[in-house]
């Protein structure tokens, strides 16, 4: 639940609100009424894609004035003004943020935001150390420009630092102390300087999953294979490093080079079965006729190189690897056939695979992948968003290792 209370920055929660919906949590929005003065319901509504009120006689044969805070996993009050944080401190409850947050016990937190003269004040200043004492985590105010051409400590934080805040609060930390890489992307095969062989793959998939990684604790190298600037930025975290290629060669050493010491390895980039046998220096044109008759030579099968070098002994002890098949197949069983062979041949563990055709898998936001385990049983469904898949797969990764 994101609780609004009445600043200028309730506009920098919208994208909050967006943030925690793209990570595939369902979010309601309880903004006091002076909260919608700044943004309006609809508004929240239509980012949310949940009902919004500001008052607890709505919905009164549902209660909702305690349900809301019973059913919250966590409640993020953003942006906290001076006044919202004085009246949870005193444990006012006159509004259905107020009663939401004395109903529930979920983890609460709070971003607060206002003039530096008001974040200094004693008062103020003394309802923080109330609410950090009773355990109401705290994420800034920072330090900046504030309305008013103001600027010193006070402006909230920005909605992509809450929403991390937010989402480590919500995640296991079940990954803490292992070091994991991913690949994420579609490798690149150049035939001259302007072309190349490719594919559709966006590298959002595996950019959650590294991301989703670190959330839980691990610190995680991203090979990220011609991922655009957009899923870079997605990939942003103080625990991500990231580690750009372009060839499937590329990619096979970076993987290899990562590989030698992590605990898990996610293939998650979609990676070019062939590449030309002879890149040209110079553009080549309809004049040369080489476009018409391009050779082709086998790259590396880089899942099926990491299994081998673990079972030759060459990676950590318990080294789990987890790789993707993106098969066209439209009878579930036949994918599914597909998949267990796969999985056995390139002596992966676990074996993510999906349906990829004009209308799922590539260049979507949204993801469906069975989960092959080791015994050939689907151990795993799921849908949804990319960042709720990826949460998925980490959790059979973390059953497997038991």
């Amino acid at each position: 639940m994101v609780g609004v209370s009445g600043g200028i920055a309730a506009y920098k929660s919208v994208q909050l609100v967006r943030l925690l919906v793209k990570a595939g949590h369902a979010v309601t929005v309880v903004p006091t009424e002076d909260a919608l003065r700044f943004v309006g319901a609809p508004t929240w509504e239509a980012i949310s894609r949940n009902p919004v009120t500001t008052s607890v006689h709505d919905d009164v044969a549902k209660v909702r004035h305690v349900a809301l805070g019973q059913g919250a996993d966590l409640v993020v009050v953003a942006p906290a003004t001076a006044n919202t944080i004085a009246r949870m401190a005193a444990g006012i409850a006159d509004n259905l943020l107020g009663t939401t947050l004395l109903a529930t016990t979920a983890p609460v937190l709070i971003a607060p935001a206002m003039h530096a003269e008001m974040w200094a004040h004693p008062a103020t200043q003394a309802n923080i150390r109330t609410l950090v004492e009773r355990g109401v985590h705290l994420i800034g105010p920072d330090d900046g420009e504030l309305a008013g051409g103001d600027s010193g400590p006070g402006r909230m934080s920005e909605p992509e630092a809450i929403a991390e805040a937010a989402l480590r609060l919500l995640a296991p930390q079940d990954l803490v102390g292992l070091t994991v890489v991913v690949s994420a992307g579609g490798t690149r095969e150049p035939i001259d300087p302007v072309r190349y062989l490719g594919n559709r793959s966006s590298g959002r998939q595996g950019a959650a999953l590294a991301v989703e990684a670190a959330t839980r604790g691990a610190d995680v190298e991203l090979v990220a294979a011609n991922l655009a600037g957009e899923v870079l930025a997605e990939a942003g975290h103080p625990r991500i490093r990231i580690r750009p290629v372009a060839t499937a060669a590329e990619l096979a050493t970076a993987m290899k080079e990562a590989a030698d010491r992590a605990d898990v390895v996610v293939m998650a980039a979609a990676v070019a079965d062939y590449r030309p046998a002879q890149a040209a220096a110079h553009k080549l044109t309809k004049e040369d006729g080489i476009l018409e008759r391009i050779e082709l030579v086998e790259n590396e099968d880089v899942l099926a190189a990491l299994g081998a070098a673990r079972l030759a002994g060459g990676a950590p002890v318990g080294q789990i690897i987890l790789g993707f098949a993106a098969e066209t197949a439209t009878d579930p069983e036949a994918r599914r056939d597909r998949a267990r062979r796969k999985r056995e041949r390139k002596g992966a563990d676990l074996l993510a695979v999906n349906l990829a055709d004009a209308e799922h898998g590539f260049e979507k936001r949204e993801n469906a992948v069975e989960v092959i385990g080791p015994d050939g049983a689907v151990v795993t469904v799921a849908s949804g968003s990319k960042r709720a898949v990826a949460a998925a797969l980490w959790d059979a990764v973390v059953a497997l290792r038991g």
